[in-house]
């Protein structure tokens, strides 16, 4: 996904930091204030956020999803450190006011202003973008190397379980993730696909046909995962035509000829839109026509990995199922692709404007479609031979080939 936010940032810190005194929330990071001792003392608050301006002892935060921009005065008396690579506080070292640079992350703890809208700083730790980059880089890999994903078949709080049904062409096979008090749980915005918007949730929050995404460990026979990190959603899956576009408004109107049910849709900054072009269609529609017929393998790309990414269709609707995994997501040998999944991520863009009445499209949406109205996570044209070789059975996930929930933006 486009756009990166300084939420993806503090999420990915909060992977890897383990640090007790300097705790990043992973989906909101408003200020966290602490009760005065006594009735004498002012509340002490904190922000954490990017460096958005410099001026001189001012630091202007830019603002993320959770509110708006935060002004930041560094007091003279402010102790100010750099996080070391170890991402260890206890090793943290001195550094200079001067030494701040614009993008850098920072928590600044300290008075707050009546609105909230500032805050006096004595403490300011810093992380660089270096540093951040460095653990973005580390939880991409690792859930690269360490991820599966499927559709929920079963969820069983009393004993921490969640069973997956990883679809592949022709066969399923259930995975039970095992989850603990340390597991963390998120669950995708109904109305986004990026990470950084996930929301922590718990495990009574899983739902039978969710998509779900862990990264962790997988036993020995493949048929257990413990893991460390879930993040759940629901993205319905639309095969249909075109009734009209709205490029000025940014909307498509389809008829989803497997529910029957009418969709408008929104075309955002964060959607991707790609034109199949019919030599690929055809050799796709040939692939899957093959695998329905339990013919040879059905990977276009030449690939031996098998498929891992099936359909995703909402609650309720016909039988199918997305495992959302880019990068690997599911498949029996973790961080592998699908090659159809690659080679629709591949295929050229394609703008609204370019989109006309009647032509056959596969679009993969966020949870509001199930309603009639969503936003466009991926859409697909040129796919009207792929659709009449198999019906839903293409092959979408919500986040791009290249790693971690979110795509291109990272967990």
């Amino acid at each position: 996904m486009k756009n990166k936010k300084n939420t993806t940032i503090l999420a990915l810190l909060s992977c890897m930091m383990g640090v007790a005194a300097w705790t990043f929330s992973p989906a909101s990071f408003a200020s966290e204030v602490s009760q005065p001792q006594n009735s004498g003392q002012p509340a002490i608050a904190k922000r954490i956020g990017t460096i958005k301006t410099i001026n001189g002892n001012v630091l202007t935060l830019a603002a993320d999803s959770s509110g708006p921009e935060t002004t930041v005065t560094v007091q003279p008396t402010a102790r100010l450190l750099r996080l070391g690579a170890d991402k260890d506080l206890k090793n943290a070292t001195p550094v200079q006011l001067q030494d701040l640079q614009v993008g850098d992350t920072i928590r600044a703890r300290g008075q707050a202003s009546d609105d909230g809208k500032s805050i006096a700083a004595l403490e300011v730790i810093v992380i660089t973008r270096s540093a951040v980059q460095a653990v973005s880089d580390q939880i991409r890999q690792d859930w690269q190397k360490r991820g599966l994903a499927g559709i929920v078949a079963v969820v069983n709080p009393a004993s921490g379980t969640i069973t997956i049904s990883i679809p592949s062409f022709g066969e399923k096979k259930t995975v039970t993730v095992h989850t603990s008090s340390s597991t963390v749980i998120r669950r995708y915005a109904p109305d986004s696909a990026n990470f950084e918007a996930a929301k922590p949730s718990t495990l009574q929050q899983v739902h039978v046909d969710d998509q779900l995404r862990a990264r962790g460990d997988r036993s020995a026979d493949g048929n257990d995962f413990t893991a460390v990190e879930v993040v759940v959603g629901t993205f319905p899956y639309v095969e249909g035509t075109i009734k009209s576009v709205d490029a000025s408004a940014n909307t498509i109107t389809v008829q989803d000829v497997l529910t029957k049910k009418t969709v408008q849709l929104k075309v955002t900054a964060d959607s991707q839109l790609h034109q199949v072009p019919a030599d690929a269609a055809q050799r796709m529609a040939l692939v899957l026509k093959r695998a329905k017929s339990g013919g040879a393998s059905p990977s276009p790309s030449a690939s031996s990995a098998p498929a891992d990414n099936a359909v995703g269709r909402q609650a309720g609707a016909p039988s199918g199922g997305m495992v959302p995994g880019g990068a690997g997501g599911g498949a029996p040998r973790a961080g592998g692709a699908s090659g159809l999944q690659r080679m629709l991520d591949q295929t050229p863009t394609v703008t609204l404007a370019a989109l006309h009445k009647g032509d056959a499209l596969a679009i993969l949406a966020t949870e509001g479609a199930a309603s009639g109205a969503g936003t466009i996570i991926k859409l697909y044209s040129g796919v009207e031979p792929i659709l009449e070789a198999a019906p839903n059975a293409m092959m979408l996930a919500p986040w791009s080939l290249g790693g971690a929930p979110g795509g291109d933006s990272g967990p």
